[in-house]
This record gives C-alpha cells, structure tokens and sequence, in this order.
C-alpha cells in the first residue's frame, strides 16, 4: 500500500501515464499529476477520482512543461515550497516520432522532451527526495533503445533527422541516465530503476502514418497485440510501489522483471559523458 506516500508523474493526463496514476491511487498513494494541458489532466484527475473513489487532495493537477527549462524550473520551486516530501518520482511523459521540432530551448524536440526535460526536473527535485528517503525514480524508456545511438557531435538532430530514430536515442539516453544517476545514489536512501513498456494502445502513436484503408485492420490487430495502457502500467506501479524491488538500484525491468540491456545502454564512459554535456545544456553548468 502506498497510503501517506507522495508521487509525482509527468505527462498523467493520457495512456500509461493516467493508467499509472490511476494505479497508485488504488493503492492509496497521492498522486500528482504532472502535465503540460492543465485542462486535459483535469479531465483525466475526475476519472480517476470516480473510478477510485478518491478526493481533490490525492489526486492533483500541477502544470508543467518538459519542453520548456523555465517550466520545468518554476514546476519544481513550486513542488518544493508545497510539498513536505516526495516519495517517488515517475518520468513517464514522452514525445513519439514527431516531425522535426525544436523546444522552446532550441533543442530537438525527442530529446529535449524524453531526455532533457526530465534530466533537469529530477535534478532539482533530487534534494526533496533524499529528504524523503527511502525514496524512488521510475524512468519510463523503451524497447526502441536498441535502434539508437548517442552521436555526441549532433545531439541535436542539426545536421541529421530521423524522426524513429530520435526518439530511439532518447530512449537510449533514459537508461544511460539511470545508469548513471544509479552510481550517483549509492547510500543515499533513493533508488533509481528504468522499464520498457512493451507496445501500449495509446495516443504516442499520433505522428506515425497509417493508411485510411488499412486503420480498420490495424485497430483491430492493435486490440489483439498490444497491451493496454492499464496493462502497460503495471510496472511503473511495480516499481513505484513493490517491497520487492526496495533496494534494487540501476536496473531496467520489463513485465515486472529486470532485463538484460545491450552494451551500449551500459556505457559507463558514453553515460558519464552524456550526463556533462546534458548538465550544460540544460543550464545545471555553464
């Protein structure tokens, strides 16, 4: 049970990100919803209060965007002079193959979005949760890993966009900085673990192109195969809120159980690298 804890989650308001929400409300945690349309997550924080039979105070609706540093700023100074402790911390909003875009910082989109965002958002709320310690970070990544690579000499797309690609080297980068972030937590009370949802019916999908004759059978074929967002939650939860992964430290999971990434999710050399450039981008160092 997670009753008296507090949880942050990003991007809450649809898909796995409410499903989780939804979730550790069950359990009886609060939870706060982290998301960029203050009046969708709204919408989303009365579904889940009638459905959980929950009040205003344990679901609430905080706005924050990760494409914007400043929001991400400003989200954090505000969580830190309302909230006494923050149990754990569920990166979980992402951007899906979308056409070439830049944040507000001028980055590119994935990955200033999957990567950056939440970079700078767990960084500032760091202190929080190891005041609040035993304490926890869930990173939501994904399989797509695999097909990514971290090119340090254009991070940001400049010279090369591939939309599927991009947002395989945010995923990429997710497990790089849980990695990393692992090594930086030792003994202090707050764990770090990533997972890899599988495929989820939810609206991520929204840029990828799917011929209007072939979207009957693919809705139909989307129902058979993929998970849905209820079942694609159910190890954010796991790691939110399970005894049994108290201590576990710097693992990626799938389907409640920890998994075996490729080398180059593992880099120690490539993580710590990543993890200086990504503080000067974000503004940590200059």
């Amino acid at each position: 049970m997670m009753s008296g804890k507090t949880v942050i989650v990003t991007g809450a308001n649809s898909g796995i990100g409410k499903a989780t929400a939804a979730g550790i409300v069950r359990l009886q945690g609060r939870v706060i919803m982290a998301c960029r349309d203050p009046g969708r997550a709204e919408e989303a924080a009365r579904d889940i209060r009638q459905e959980a039979g929950a009040d205003c105070s344990q679901v609430v609706v905080r706005q924050l965007d990760l494409a914007s540093l400043a929001s991400v700023r400003s989200f954090c100074e505000n969580i830190i002079k309302e909230e006494p402790r923050l149990d754990v911390l569920i990166c979980n909003a992402g951007v899906y193959q979308c056409p070439f875009t830049r944040t507000e910082d001028g980055f590119e989109m994935q990955f200033g979005v999957n990567h950056l965002g939440h970079f700078l958002l767990t960084h500032l709320l760091l202190d929080l949760l190891k005041r609040s310690a035993p304490s926890r970070i869930v990173v939501v990544s994904s399989k797509l890993y695999k097909r990514g690579d971290i090119n340090f000499e254009d991070l940001n797309s400049e010279q090369f966009y591939d939309k599927a690609f991009a947002y395989s080297r945010s995923k990429l980068a997710n497990l790089l900085f849980t990695g990393q972030l692992a090594r930086r937590l030792e003994a202090s009370g707050v764990t770090v673990n990533a997972l890899t949802p599988g495929i989820v019916r939810t609206n991520l999908g929204r840029h990828v192109h799917v011929p209007v004759l072939a979207k009957p059978l693919f809705q139909l074929l989307s129902r058979a195969l993929f998970k849905s967002p209820e079942e694609g939650a159910e190890t954010s939860v796991y790691l939110a809120s399970s005894p049994e992964v108290a201590g576990v430290q710097g693992k990626c999971f799938a389907n409640c159980r920890p998994q075996l990434l490729l080398d180059k999710a593992t880099d120690q050399e490539v993580a710590s690298k990543l993890w200086d450039i990504s503080e000067v981008m974000v503004g940590i160092v200059t």
